[in-house]
Order: structure tokens, then sequence, then C-alpha cells
């Protein structure tokens, strides 16, 4: 039975005057993490390079030195980027496909994209982008093969729970698709043999942004 049927299916008995405030939910989880600042990093890190993506710790002012040996090193000469790309952070010697306007065409044949991101969650080794400053549009980070992504230190979170909660206000704007990240984009067929690239961005490289 197709998935909209059996939602159909199950809420068949369900009063049309009902509404989901009425039926109770227990929401006895974990809402807040107990970890420091210091141990929940670690575990982001740990999570989001246990899914096969590369993870690398920069200082603030460090960052677009950054940026540019990440691209040197990958030789990307042509990289899409939002709009909005904060000032400093596009590397010398590469060519900016930048939006709008776009086409999934002009997406495939750039060398990969870079963006900025809004939550990092630790327990899952997960990275959030909710459409805002310096991600782009959704599909900006679909479609090109590499991914070169930057978080800052204070967007992570322990616990998914306190992500939700932190993109609550992107979550009720219209025009906002949220988008979540663990790991490059990978499936398995029915011999469960592995394949990348398939759903997004084959690699992924994510830039972890300190003060200190």
């Amino acid at each position: 039975m197709p998935m909209l049927e059996r939602i159909r299916a199950a809420l068949k008995d369900v009063p049309s005057s009902e509404t989901p405030e009425d039926v109770p939910i227990d929401r006895d989880y974990r809402t807040s993490d107990d970890l420091s600042a210091a141990d929940r990093l670690e575990l982001f890190i740990e999570r989001v390079r246990d899914y096969k993506a590369v993870v690398h710790r920069v200082k603030s002012a460090d960052l677009p030195a950054a940026i540019a040996g990440a691209c040197s090193a990958r030789g990307i000469r042509r990289l899409v980027v939002p709009a909005d790309l904060p000032d400093g952070w596009a590397p010398p010697g590469v060519t900016l496909v930048r939006e709008p306007g776009l086409t999934n065409d002009d997406l495939e044949q750039s060398d990969g994209v870079l963006t900025a991101s809004a939550v990092g969650i630790a327990q899952t080794g997960t990275i959030v982008l909710d459409s805002g400053p310096g991600e782009g549009r959704r599909a900006i980070s679909l479609i090109p093969d590499y991914h070169l992504c930057v978080i800052r230190e204070d967007q992570v979170v322990g616990l998914v729970p306190e992500a939700i909660a932190r993109l609550h206000e992107s979550a009720s704007r219209p025009g906002r698709p949220i988008t979540f990240i663990s790991g490059p984009s990978a499936t398995s067929d029915i011999e469960l043999h592995r394949v990348e690239g398939v759903h997004g961005p084959r690699t992924l490289e994510v830039l972890v942004v300190g003060e200190g």
C-alpha cells in the first residue's frame, strides 16, 4: 500500500472536529545536552567524519586561507556560491558562479559549491541548511559533486530537539526549505553495495570555525 494511502487509512476514524492540540503527545525525551562545549564540538567532528566527510578546524582569521586551500587541493576552477557570499570567502583564481539565475546545467558543470550553514547536531553528525544568509537556495547544495561547507562552533548544538528549536523561525517562513546533511550523499543497492553521489554531492568538506 502506498504511503499516502496508509496515512489516509490510519486517519479514517479521526473525527473532523479533532485538532492536533486535542491529543497530548508524550515529550519526555531529552531537550537539552549536558556535554561541555568542547566535548560537544569534539563529538560533532567525530560523527561528521564517521560519515566519510572531511573536517578541518579553522580559526576565524584563517578561514579565507582555508577556503582557498581546500579549493586549490581539489583543483576547483568554477565554484557555485550564493548571492550573499560573506566578504573574504571568495578564493583567488577561482571563477565564482553566483546565484541567482543558475540553471541545473550551470550547477552540474561547476566544480563544486561553497555555502555557510545554519546548525550542526553533535548527536547525529548532521549539518543543517535553512536557505539563510550565505546558504543560497536548496538546489545549489544538492547538484554540484563537491560541497565545501562552513559552520561556526557556536552553531553546533548537542541534540536534535535543540536543533529543531533553533530552526523554528526558518520553518515558519514560506520559501525556506530546510536540508539535513549527514555526510556525502550515499545509498545502497539491493546487494548493499554503497553508491555515493546519487542524491547530492559525492564529497562533503566541512570547515569548523572558531574564534580561538
